[in-house]
């Protein structure tokens, strides 16, 4: 797929990967706004290292973002945009959700 979608091109590790798995609800209003201007918010977020995305039909979502260090994590969660759109997510557009954050040790790459 050259030219195409590809994976986060990161630095070595160790880093910490923030894995959001999500289901959306039916309703839209406002959620490609806000989920565009989140993305454009974390990349000048300091330790922000990248992310990789990928949605189903179904509505079953995962987003994995990758931060320098665990204070990178803290100070993403602590900003007051993101913490507002977290909050509209919950009353709008998820039916579900689970987040899970995890060291990342080793990590191995190939692109054609």
């Amino acid at each position: 797929m050259a030219g195409g979608p590809r994976p986060a091109v990161l630095p070595d590790p160790p880093y910490y990967a923030v894995v959001f798995t999500s289901l959306r609800a039916p309703v839209d209003e406002g959620y490609t706004e806000t989920a565009e201007a989140m993305f454009r918010l974390v990349q000048r977020q300091p330790g922000f290292l990248g992310a990789d995305s990928a949605r189903a039909e179904s509505g079953l979502g995962v987003t994995v973002a990758y931060f320098r260090d665990e204070p990178a994590i803290a100070a993403w969660r602590a900003d007051p945009e993101h913490t507002a759109a977290r909050a509209r997510g919950r009353e709008r557009w998820y039916d579900s959700y689970a987040i899970h954050v995890a060291k990342v040790e080793r990590a191995y790459r190939w692109d054609r």
